[in-house]
């Protein structure tokens, strides 16, 4: 069974780039529904309840067909919403990893970069940095699709489903992902590109 993830940080430790209200609703409401749904739909597999959510969503095709949608849709939620989590920290930290800015020309063109898949992933999604074997690439996913199924390694990732935002931004998410890079906890991006 899979459980909900305890944020580390107070509801309010993201003011003002996140407000309060939305990230209470963010993690106790939507993200609690995914996990739930989750657990729901591999009920009716046990075999696959006890598999890291990585292993499950890397070979959803895999899963019995009618409950494969749920698993995605929900699996994908927990799995993206627990890294969100992460990789937000108060104040948020400076140091971009070399590796990233080395990758896409420094720091500017990186956030650039990174900015415009967040910026253009039409209706509900996310932005990604992951790694590509040795290589590092920005793509956006629909959804709650994740990289994995693209045998790709998600490193950093953005929510811009509109309830990460709208409370605050209403539809202004361009507003709401230049105030998130206030909020992006680097140390664990660098953790996550050196495993």
């Amino acid at each position: 069974m899979f459980e909900l993830p305890e944020l580390g940080y107070a509801f309010d430790a993201l003011e003002p780039y996140i407000d309060a209200k939305t990230m209470e609703i963010h993690h106790d409401k939507h993200h609690a529904a995914y996990v739930a749904k989750l657990n729901d739909a591999l009920s009716a597999a046990p075999e696959w309840q006890n598999k890291p959510i990585e292993e499950i969503l890397k070979y959803i095709e895999s899963l019995p067909g009618d409950i494969r949608t749920a698993v995605r849709n929900n699996g994908g939620g927990h799995y993206n919403h627990t890294m969100f989590w992460e990789t937000m920290k108060p104040e948020g930290g400076k140091d971009i990893p070399e590796a990233v800015t080395k990758t896409f020309g420094g720091a500017g063109d990186f956030k650039t970069k990174f900015t415009d898949a967040a910026v253009g992933q039409f209706g509900s999604g996310w932005a990604w940095l992951v790694k590509n074997g040795d290589q590092l690439e920005i793509m956006s996913t629909a959804n709650q699709e994740t990289p994995l199924k693209d045998g790709k390694t998600p490193v950093l990732g953005l929510d811009v489903w509109e309830h990460a935002y709208y409370l605050k931004y209403q539809n202004r998410r361009p507003e709401y992902i230049e105030a998130w890079w206030n909020v992006v906890n680097w140390d664990v991006v660098a953790k996550r590109l050196n495993t």
